[in-house]
């Protein structure tokens, strides 16, 4: 039987897992050694109102977001922003014993703060579970450091430096996360290449006449889906090894394309834009323009 449950508070969330109360409303570092799920369900879900950075190594339990699953054999950090869907399979056969941590964040500790304005641009906070950040054993010596900085910072007598030291500990472990993942992009080129190839050939496939007919132009979302990836993290990807993210391929291909019929079709210009799901020619003649400094009529003039 599957429950879903609903953590609107680090509290709520502590007494679901048997943990004590956190020593902080707002923040909170758990050891994910201490964490029990209700014994009776081997599959839960739930919609947290609050951020949770996990690093988990041996869990137990199988974590799902839509389709994407993932077990926690080895070490890895995930990222889980407020309102996610989040479904745990517990595996009662597995008698490893779990390790790791998890940072729990209620986003009225960011408030008022250059964290709280920026914090959405850390896009692995979007990824999906099975997008999880593999760390090296230095690597994740760092982020534990951090994370225990930040409890031995709560858990002190707070005064008015106390929030502010938190939230530059907390920036600085999505400023290294961000640069591990950079580092993972890279490190496993051989598979990232082979998912860059297959995002063109998808996109691609989408710019023939019938799909476009049929599909229209596609969506970031729409290619992230056939990838089985999260928009973001395809969007990551591609701009470390492409130097663009996934809307400006969209573009481009949509310009290669719209090239090849104004210069080998008598298409008029309102036909070619509705093609490409322009409701106005007006509107993708400026694209057009913006991205060859020419308009469609001038481009079209060069093959006459």
């Amino acid at each position: 039987m599957e429950n879903t449950f609903r953590f609107h508070s680090l509290s709520e969330f502590h007494s679901f897992c048997g943990l004590p109360q956190p020593e902080h409303p707002l923040i909170s570092l758990v050891d994910y050694s201490q964490v029990h799920y209700p014994i009776n369900d081997s599959k839960l879900s739930w919609i947290q109102h609050f951020y949770s950075i996990g690093l988990k190594r041996n869990v137990n339990a199988r974590f799902n977001y839509g389709q994407q699953q993932y077990d926690f054999d080895s070490g890895v950090l995930t990222f889980i922003s407020p309102l996610q869907f989040l479904k745990v399979e517990i595996n009662q056969e597995v008698r490893a014993q779990p390790s790791g941590w998890i940072l729990l964040i209620h986003p009225d500790f960011l408030w008022n703060s250059e964290l709280a304005k920026h914090i959405h641009t850390y896009d692995f906070f979007q990824y999906e579970v099975n997008e999880a950040l593999f760390l090296s054993e230095k690597e994740e010596a760092v982020i534990v450091d951090i994370l225990q900085n930040i409890e031995k910072e709560y858990q002190s007598n707070i005064d008015k430096f106390s929030r502010d030291l938190i939230l530059k500990q907390i920036e600085r472990l999505l400023i290294y996360a961000e640069r591990y993942y950079e580092r993972q992009f890279i490190t496993r080129k051989k598979s990232t290449q082979e998912l860059v190839t297959r995002f063109e050939n998808i996109l691609s496939a989408h710019f023939s006449y019938d799909s476009l007919i049929t599909k229209g132009v596609p969506t970031v979302s729409m290619l992230a889906q056939q990838l089985n990836l999260s928009p973001n993290y395809l969007g990551s990807l591609l701009r470390i090894y492409t130097q663009q993210n996934t809307q400006q391929h969209i573009q481009h291909k949509m310009i290669e394309y719209a090239k090849l019929r104004l210069s080998t079709s008598a298409l008029s210009i309102s036909e070619i834009a509705y093609e490409l799901g322009f409701e106005h020619p007006q509107s993708f003649s400026k694209v057009f323009k913006k991205n060859t400094q020419q308009s469609p009529v001038e481009f079209r003039q060069a093959f006459q």
